[in-house]
């Protein structure tokens, strides 16, 4: 199921309709953390294990289980391997204490995966050690290939799978051409997205580290996160972003997995993920609540370079190079698509479906030109110079600009000197890019990231094959369709001017309650909940009971202050 479509009662509801406890595997502690807070507010006994714990907290933890304290326990795979627990869940086993087992996040297990996690692979031991409590393995990023090493490693053979779309038809795709990425990015965020909670994913510690910092110079209340800081300062940017209003975080990818804010209204990729899957599950985390949100990514030549020099340089086995090439060559096809990008985006996931009419392709068709004569041009100029030189080299040879290295190899001598002034050199940029992304050219990163001749190109050379392109934009860019920033939010709900203020009015609310509970705000209530009770008003429990998200642990408790509040 997709990122936000429900995963999780998939195993709460039989957990808590089963006598004893639901064990939760996860990887993510922030995830565990989370879903705890919200199970506790509807009144579910759940508890949570995991190296964020002190060792009398643990054990506190251990005895409760032990007791039968819990309908839900989640676990990191590492505390759930140590033998002493295992005995532990021998002995619940034994007195018929064991509601299921949950394995969260099941992609892990797949050694080709972006989230490979080794601990995962020794799940299988469940099957072998608790034959009678019942399994269930989820995820959101699972292509087919995955799925059926989900089902091997972890012991599934005859369970029932359930694959349900993966669409998220609120998430607005967009990918610019990279040109100035920052100001392209600001640009964005200031059109859109002042105020709103988002996350910008940046390749390297350095580029969040600068990246966060020039943000935050342009008035923008940005944080960075990446490994290399300390937890204790992780652990806090963490905790603001979930838990104030309005925080961009910007991150390498080791933040966002399992973070389950819903109301992340945008995620920007600054540099090229590494695969469809990682793309797929990094901007699955923004609308979660359901409302207009936007994955939005700058992209250019240079990030192809990168990501095929880091495979190539990689110490990985050959068969897993080719698998990360393949997946990196279906994240091209993506970018440079000429036709709806949902459809492309969903048919990797073998989900068949129409244009969605709400990304930047459907919204703004590009269009599609005879690149034969141009490709020649660029395949001919790799070949005349040896198959040694990058784009920006073999560009400056096209234009005939008169270079100090084009002197220096004597490249103006050559036929291709020159021919190619008819075309501006942001076309140019896309024209190679779209042959390395069509497989006519490789990036050869043994000498520093030169172009060669793919055995394919051959075909184009001799006039053989013909080779369309996508139109790049020559010029100022157009403005970008306005997309919904806080107020859009509001306008999106149905909220007119008075409702507008009653939802600041309980939002406000929220944020106290919140902070009295020491919970972030959507573990309250989500934003859609109370753009519901802004616009239906509801002026008694049973009005109040038929709002969305509004159970009955939390009418107990909330009940008699919404209505005064409402009435007010």
């Amino acid at each position: 199921m997709p990122t936000g479509g429900g995963k999780s009662l998939c195993y709460q509801i039989p957990a808590l309709l089963r006598p004893g406890t639901g064990i939760i595997v996860s990887p993510l502690i922030a995830l565990m953390q989370d879903q705890v807070s919200a199970l506790r507010e509807a009144g579910v006994r759940a508890a949570f294990l995991n190296s964020s714990l002190p060792a009398a907290e643990a054990n506190a933890v251990e005895r409760g289980l032990a007791a039968g304290d819990y309908d839900l326990l989640y676990v990191a795979p590492e505390r759930l391997l140590m033998p002493r627990f295992l005995q532990q869940l021998e002995r619940l086993q034994a007195s018929a204490q064991l509601a299921l087992f949950a394995i969260d996040e099941a992609h892990c297990v797949s050694q080709w995966g972006h989230d490979f996690r080794p601990e995962y692979m020794q799940l299988s031991l469940l099957h072998e050690r608790f034959p009678g409590v019942p399994r269930i393995a989820l995820t959101a990023t699972a292509d087919a290939v995955t799925r059926e090493e989900i089902v091997q490693r972890l012991g599934l053979d005859g369970a029932r799978l359930f694959v349900s779309s993966f669409d998220r038809p609120n998430i607005r795709y967009r990918i610019v051409e990279k040109a100035n990425a920052r100001a392209q990015l600001l640009s964005f965020l200031r059109a859109e997205h002042m105020g709103d909670a988002g996350i910008v994913y940046c390749m390297s510690r350095r580029k969040v580290e600068e990246t966060a910092a020039w943000l935050i110079e342009q008035g923008v209340n940005a944080l960075p996160y990446h490994a290399g800081m300390d937890a204790k300062t992780r652990n806090l940017h963490q905790a603001r972003f979930q838990r104030e209003e309005g925080i961009v975080m910007v991150a390498t990818i080791a933040f966002g997995m399992g973070i389950d804010k819903p109301d992340v209204r945008f995620v920007a990729h600054m540099d090229l993920p590494k695969s469809i899957e990682g793309y797929y599950q990094e901007t699955g985390r923004a609308g979660r609540d359901g409302l207009p949100a936007d994955a939005w990514m700058a992209y250019g030549l240079g990030d192809v370079v990168n990501q095929r020099r880091m495979i190539d340089a990689s110490t990985a086995e050959l068969q897993f190079k080719r698998i990360a090439s393949t997946k990196l060559d279906a994240l091209l096809g993506l970018c440079e698509a000429s036709s709806c990008r949902r459809v492309r985006l969903l048919a990797y996931f073998d989900e068949v479906s129409a244009p969605c009419g709400n990304c930047d392709v459907c919204l703004e068709p590009p269009q599609v030109w005879d690149g034969t004569v141009a490709a020649q041009k660029a395949l001919s100029c790799v070949y005349r110079t040896g198959q040694r030189f990058g784009a920006a080299h073999l560009i400056d040879v096209l234009l005939g600009k008169e270079t100090e290295r084009v002197q220096q190899w004597g490249h103006r001598e050559l036929s291709t000197f020159g021919v190619g002034t008819e075309l501006e050199e942001k076309v140019w940029r896309a024209v190679f890019r779209q042959l390395i992304a069509q497989g006519l050219l490789e990036v050869d990163h043994s000498s520093y990231g030169s172009l060669k001749l793919a055995e394919s190109s051959r075909a184009v050379l001799t006039g053989g094959q013909a080779v369309q392109m996508r139109q790049v934009q020559v010029g100022k860019a157009k403005a970008a369709a306005k997309r919904p920033t806080t107020q859009g939010a509001r306008q999106a709900a149905g909220l007119d001017a008075d409702a507008a203020r009653l939802w600041e009015r309980l939002r406000a609310w929220r944020a106290a309650i919140a902070k009295e509970h020491g919970v972030p705000a959507y573990v309250v209530f989500h934003d859609a909940t109370l753009a519901e009770l802004a616009r239906l008003r509801p002026n008694d429990e049973a009005g109040l009971a038929q709002i969305s998200g509004v159970g009955q642990r939390k009418l107990e408790r909330y009940g008699a202050a919404l209505l005064e509040l409402l009435r007010d």
